[in-house]
């Protein structure tokens, strides 16, 4: 099983994941054009994909799904609640509803949802394991629960929000509610929660590292690798850092 990122940040995100044949995208939100150069980056091509898996409604996780899915005939896994979201238009042959709490398979991976706190309809994070290794992700995570350090606990490789640097927020430009709504328990996990949560898991296993949505405005990558090797108990140079412009190149989880 190997991952990449096509981008990752306020501007879209997309990440695939790949075991054999299977290649499934998590979050959509760039347009057709930006999500296929992306694409050809990684050597992939819309026609490899094999399903679209959507963790909640916002535009910068969900504001590609429905174009590039209808256009190139692509299964969408999502929530009920985030399902909502989808055009009236949209054919409902590639809809997958999923409960949050249940995992499925989609040929030769294994997807687990799992419900996070975050200002959407219904929103979920995903972990995706081939039988040997697995890969956790959560990009979009308010607080951390128990259930979210359960299933991050034992994987292989990582990918966790690092969104602002709380300091920087705060005294930064937004306007008051604003921060309050990103650094609030329905909002986005600071570099300080993403240092936490790496210190709650089960890092037995653990191979890869990555820092995740970090916010131009108010974040440095210098700052979530400070506090993400400090969570990890590692080196700096063992942090992967998903940028918006570029993402990340291919890993082997």
């Amino acid at each position: 099983m190997r991952f990449t990122s096509l981008g990752s940040g306020s501007s879209g995100n997309a990440l695939v994941v790949e075991s054999g044949p299977t290649r499934l995208m998590m979050d959509c939100g760039f347009p057709i054009s930006e999500v296929k150069a992306r694409l050809g980056r990684c050597g992939l091509a819309p026609a490899d994909i094999t399903g679209i898996l959507v963790t909640h409604e916002h535009d910068d996780h969900m504001g590609g799904v429905a174009r590039f899915a209808k256009r190139y005939a692509i299964p969408v896994y999502l929530t009920r609640g985030t399902a909502q979201w989808l055009p009236l238009d949209f054919p409902a042959v590639l809809v997958r509803i999923i409960d949050p709490h249940s995992a499925f398979g989609v040929d030769a991976l294994r997807v687990e949802p799992f419900p996070v706190p975050h200002d959407a309809r219904e929103p979920v994070q995903y972990a995706f394991g081939d039988g040997d290794a697995r890969l956790g992700v959560v990009t979009d995570l308010g607080c951390i629960t128990q259930h979210v350090v359960q299933k991050l606990s034992g994987c292989t490789a990582l990918v966790i929000e690092a969104n602002h640097d709380l300091d920087m927020l705060m005294g930064g430009p937004y306007p008051v509610s604003l921060k309050q709504r990103v650094s609030g328990r329905f909002g986005h996990l600071d570099n300080r929660g993403a240092r936490h949560l790496v210190e709650a898991l089960d890092r037995a296993r653990l191979r890869h590292l990555i820092a995740a949505h970090l916010s131009k405005q108010n974040n440095r990558p210098e700052l979530a690798v400070q506090e993400l090797c400090q969570g990890a108990n590692c080196e700096p140079a063992w942090i992967g850092i998903a940028t918006q412009d570029d993402g990340f190149a291919w890993r082997d989880a």
